[in-house]
C-alpha cells in the first residue's frame, strides 16, 4: 500500500462501509480536535465509541467511554486514532492481540508509523495514515 496517496474508491469504499467506530485519545475538552471530528461521525450515523483510560465511564457527545480496545462490548470496524506517531507500535500490538479484528485502522493527521501499518496489514487490516474521516468523508461522500 502506498501510504503517501490514497485512491479515492478505496478510501469512500472505507467511509461508506464502516458502521462503527472506535476513536483512541477521545477528549472532552471541545476545543481538541478529537471533540468535533467525534461529533462529526456521530451526526455521520456512525456507531462511535469513545477510548480513554483517564474518562473511562464519563459520557462524551453521549457516548460512554471505555478505558481500552479489549473494554468494547462488542467489535468495531474501524478504529480512529488520536495518538502521537511513536504510540502507534504498541497499539498494533494491542489491535493485534484482540480476539477480533477491526477492518480498518485510521491515523489522524501527523500521524504516521510505516512499520505498524505493515503489522496491521500483514494481518489483514487496512491502513489508512495521516489523514482524517471528517475530512475525507464530505470530500468522497458528500
Amino acid at each position: 500500500m502506498d501510504h503517501d496517496h490514497y485512491d479515492a474508491a478505496y478510501l469512500r469504499a472505507i467511509l461508506t462501509e464502516t458502521r462503527s467506530i472506535a476513536v483512541i485519545g477521545a477528549s472532552a475538552n471541545p476545543s481538541r480536535p478529537v471533540h468535533g471530528v467525534m461529533a462529526y461521525l456521530i451526526r455521520s450515523g456512525y456507531a462511535v465509541t469513545p477510548i480513554n483510560p483517564g474518562l473511562a465511564g464519563q459520557a462524551i457527545h453521549g457516548r460512554t467511554v471505555v478505558g481500552r480496545l479489549a473494554d468494547l462490548a462488542e467489535p468495531v470496524d474501524m478504529i480512529d486514532v488520536f495518538r502521537n506517531s511513536d504510540a502507534i507500535a504498541a497499539l498494533a500490538d494491542e489491535i493485534l492481540a484482540l480476539p477480533w479484528r477491526p477492518k480498518t485502522v485510521w491515523l489522524q493527521l501527523g500521524i504516521r508509523n510505516d512499520a505498524a501499518a505493515e503489522r496491521l496489514e500483514a494481518a489483514g487490516i487496512q491502513v489508512v495514515m495521516d489523514r482524517c474521516p471528517a475530512i475525507e468523508r464530505p470530500r468522497l461522500v458528500g
